[in-house]
């Protein structure tokens, strides 16, 4: 209230998106730099990446400070959901396309970080995750707490980068590990995305009153009346979720490579997305081990169970045998601790195809 009372346009410094902003910006490229520095096969940093996370920089600064941060909080529907669209549609694409290839293999490496991301990849699971996240930001209640704390608003903010980054990774990929969908299916998944989340707007464009008590001022900040600003906000969403994603998938579809199967895809298989199956492998492998551990502990000897061979003898240890020294049968990963950097292709090859910047 003491925000409305100082009129829409009020400067408002916004310190705590400030803050985060120049946190987050400078943990990437202070995470860079130390990454770098301690690999064998440094990854580096291409000029395009760089545009596109300072294009995703400037256009979340845009967003969420003064004057687009507080007409969306306190005056008008149209505003948040221009700047919700900005973090979906803009914000998380360019930080997905910017972000240093080697940060991203580190953020994503984690176990759970892997296996959440395995699942979220797919169009069943992303479109209706997406569409929860989306409409679920929206409620009143959630309008309601994001005007009266910035608490909240942060919270909502992240959640919208966290939407906008699950919706482009199946179409964008560079995520170690989980390859993008294939063209065709790519703009399907896209048609989808802009159908599905976007049917609120329908309830904005045809609803015969304004849905939001925190706007009902609207006309003091762009001179509409609180249900032209609800209708309005209505017709943006939809289109600009429709324009952009069928454009994107336009643009798929056109440089989809053209072959007999139309299904076809146009990834090429870079070192870590090998190397990230191999850990995949690994931990699957370490799992099991601990489990046939368990089970094969009271088993006598010479037992298959016990890993060791029956013609090696009652006093021969685990594994020993004719087969013994064999190595990995075939399509065997390696085991647990071998440096996997060390291989024809190089760790820090990247999917991007943006090699070092001439000097």
């Amino acid at each position: 209230m003491i925000v409305a009372a100082a009129g829409p346009y009020a400067f408002s410094p916004h310190l705590t998106a400030w803050a985060v902003l120049v946190v987050a910006g400078g943990s990437v490229v202070l995470g860079h730099r130390r990454l770098e520095r301690s690999s064998h096969h440094p990854i580096p940093w291409g000029r395009r990446q760089m545009a596109a996370f300072g294009g995703a920089w400037l256009i979340a600064a845009l967003a969420l400070t003064w004057p687009l941060g507080t007409v969306a909080a306190h005056w008008s529907l149209t505003a948040l959901v221009v700047q919700r669209l900005l973090l979906v549609l803009a914000v998380a694409p360019l930080l997905l396309l910017g972000l240093p290839y080697d940060l991203v293999q580190w953020l994503t490496r984690p176990r759970w970080v892997d296996a959440v991301l395995l699942r979220l990849h797919r169009p069943p699971v992303a479109i209706p995750v997406v569409t929860v996240l989306v409409v679920g930001s929206m409620t009143p209640a959630l309008v309601r707490a994001q005007a009266t704390s910035s608490w909240a608003r942060g919270l909502l903010d992240l959640a919208m980068v966290a939407a906008g980054l699950i919706l482009w990774i199946p179409v964008i990929g560079r995520v170690p590990g989980i390859p993008r969908l294939k063209p065709v299916v790519r703009f399907g998944y896209l048609v989808a995305q802009a159908v599905v989340p976007a049917f609120l707007s329908f309830i904005y464009i045809f609803s015969r009153r304004p849905l939001y008590p925190q706007f009902a001022r609207s006309h003091a900040a762009i001179g509409l009346r609180p249900l032209n600003d609800q209708q309005i906000a209505g017709f943006v969403s939809k289109l600009s979720m429709l324009l952009v994603l069928l454009i994107v998938g336009g643009v798929v579809l056109s440089r989809a490579p053209r072959a007999d199967d139309e299904f076809a895809g146009d990834d090429t298989l870079v070192w870590a997305d090998v190397e990230r199956q191999f850990e995949r492998a690994d931990r699957r492998g370490g799992r099991a081990g601990s489990l046939a551990g368990s089970d094969g502990a009271g088993a006598p000897a010479g037992d298959p169970a016990a890993g060791q061979d029956p013609g090696a003898g009652p006093g021969a240890p685990p594994g020993a045998g004719p087969g013994a020294g064999a190595g990995p049968g075939p399509g065997r990963p390696p085991g647990p601790g071998r440096d996997l950097t060390d291989h024809s292709h190089r760790a820090g090859d990247s999917p991007d195809g943006d090699g070092p910047d001439p000097t």
